[in-house]
């Protein structure tokens, strides 16, 4: 994550000034517990804006114009004691972006016997009113549900473990947010058609992620391809034989034509600053762009394995749903279904085209093949099962009241035999059985592609999907 791509987070702690006067010592307390909850936010890829403690209504509409000044991306709303939910309002206002209420208490309960032993009543009251978080939260829910300003809530205690990692799964969704807002969408060649499942209207895209589309021509890539220089296309060899397992049976002269398209697609990424892409290409005899497009395979999942998830058929839901598993470290590979095990009580799921390497379990094969299946041309294509063990499958899915949601199901990878065809191929298995899976995702109404990632990320996809404002189903 580049340093102007930065996650640029607000932090801020909510207080009442007339506290300060009656009960020496507290203001200092929890301007420390909300330096302890910036410090803890900071790191690499991470700028915390440190609004500090707002404790007025006045001080208020200040946070809320620094907020807009340091193009915040998301808001932390720490409420460390009673607060006034007209100081919450002007403020989330004019900050205009997602807010995360943290209700956290400084340990886990009060002391009552210490608390109760305390002579001076001034000092228990100030003690206890540490420990007020929970207070006023239903005034601020009251008063933003009112206003219709979304927000989310982490309740729990302060330096607690699963506080930690429900607030590390908000800032990884607010990762996500940030970075498909900022994202270059290609899209190479038109949809295969008669699949209307997967086609979508792109100016929804840009209003629900913020992702630019940029309209891209096969035949620039081949004006690429072809002015490809021998020691580029020599290393690129070379650098598929460091990266798959090449089958002997596979041509040289196909493997040199997939390594002539692969320079050319990064030049032709490099560009055109692409974070995703999209592509397909029928052919209609242009010779060039049918060799570009038959060798494409190989240099796509190279870019996949870089975090340039690139999704075949025009399946432009699919390379956002690969580009939202792949920003939260989960890989994200172009699948659908194979065909269903009922012996073993699991779904056989793959695709052709490109595939995420960086999450196959062991090496990826590079298999020549006769015929593409469905398509036009002959050439290279991978081979790989996703790595053994808990995976999550993400399909963005368009909905008629949401604009979009995100359809979620988390499953395992298990070991098994695999149909040896040169696609990518794997073997679910799902706590709801094969069935209960099939029939329970096919109820959400997918397109029939969806990204899959590996390791449980569902919370965070909820996540997700709240700060997005779209809707969310958990399969399973």
């Amino acid at each position: 994550m580049s340093a102007e791509h930065s996650l640029r987070v607000g932090l801020c702690g909510i207080g009442l000034e007339a506290y300060w006067s009656q009960f020496a010592g507290l203001k200092a307390e929890l301007e420390g517990y909300v330096a302890r909850v910036a410090e803890r936010l900071q790191r690499p890829g991470v700028a915390v804006i440190n609004l500090g403690l707002v404790d007025t209504q006045q001080r208020a509409q200040q946070a809320g114009r620094q907020c807009r000044r340091d193009d915040i991306d998301v808001l932390f709303l720490y409420v460390t004691t009673y607060a006034l939910s007209n100081t919450v309002l002007p403020l989330v206002q004019r900050a205009g972006v997602p807010v995360v209420v943290l209700n956290l208490q400084p340990e886990a309960a009060i002391d009552y016997a210490a608390f109760n032993r305390l002579a001076d009543r001034t000092t228990m009251t100030g003690h206890w009113l540490a420990f007020c978080s929970a207070c006023p939260v239903p005034e601020i829910a009251n008063v933003l549900k009112r206003a219709r300003i979304p927000f989310h809530q982490v309740t729990g205690i302060l330096d607690d473990v699963a506080t930690w990692l429900e607030i590390e799964e908000w800032l990884a969704a607010a990762r996500v947010r940030s970075m498909l807002a900022a994202a270059r969408l290609g899209l190479m060649g038109h949809y295969y058609s008669g699949m209307l499942d997967i086609m979508t209207d792109v100016t929804l895209v840009s209003i629900a992620f913020g992702t630019h589309v940029e309209l891209l021509e096969v035949d620039e890539l081949s004006e690429l391809a072809a002015a490809a220089s021998e020691d580029a296309i020599t290393n690129r060899v070379a650098d598929f034989h460091a990266s798959f397992e090449v089958q002997p049976d596979c041509p040289p002269e196909e493997l040199r034509l997939a390594a002539c398209t692969s320079v050319a697609l990064d030049a032709f990424v490099e560009r055109h600053e692409l974070d995703l892409m999209a592509y397909y290409y029928k052919g209609s005899g242009n010779a060039a762009n049918e060799d570009t497009m038959s060798s494409i395979i190989l240099g796509t999942s190279l870019l996949t394995a870089r975090h340039i998830p690139v999704a075949g058929e025009y399946e432009v839901k699919n390379a956002l749903a690969m580009k939202i598993m792949d920003l939260l470290g989960a890989g994200g590979s172009f699948t659908e279904y194979y065909a269903m095990d009922f012996n073993d009580d699991l779904v056989l799921m793959g695709h052709d085209g490109p595939g995420h390497i960086a999450i196959a379990e062991g090496n990826t094969k590079v298999r020549p093949l006769r015929v593409y299946h469905g398509k036009v041309g002959r050439g290279l294509s991978v081979e790989m099962s996703v790595k053994h063990g808990p995976v999550t499958l993400l399909s963005v899915v368009e909905d008629a009241q949401t604009r979009f949601k995100l359809v979620v199901a988390e499953g395992e990878s298990v070991p098994g035999p695999i149909l040896e065809i040169g696609n990518t191929n794997s073997r679910y298995r799902f706590p709801l059985g094969a069935r209960g899976f099939v029939q329970a995702w096919n109820a959400q109404g997918p397109a029939h592609h969806c990204a899959v990632g590996v390791g449980h990320v569902g919370a965070t996809l909820e996540k997700t999907a709240a700060l997005l404002g779209i809707g969310f189903c958990r399969v399973c």
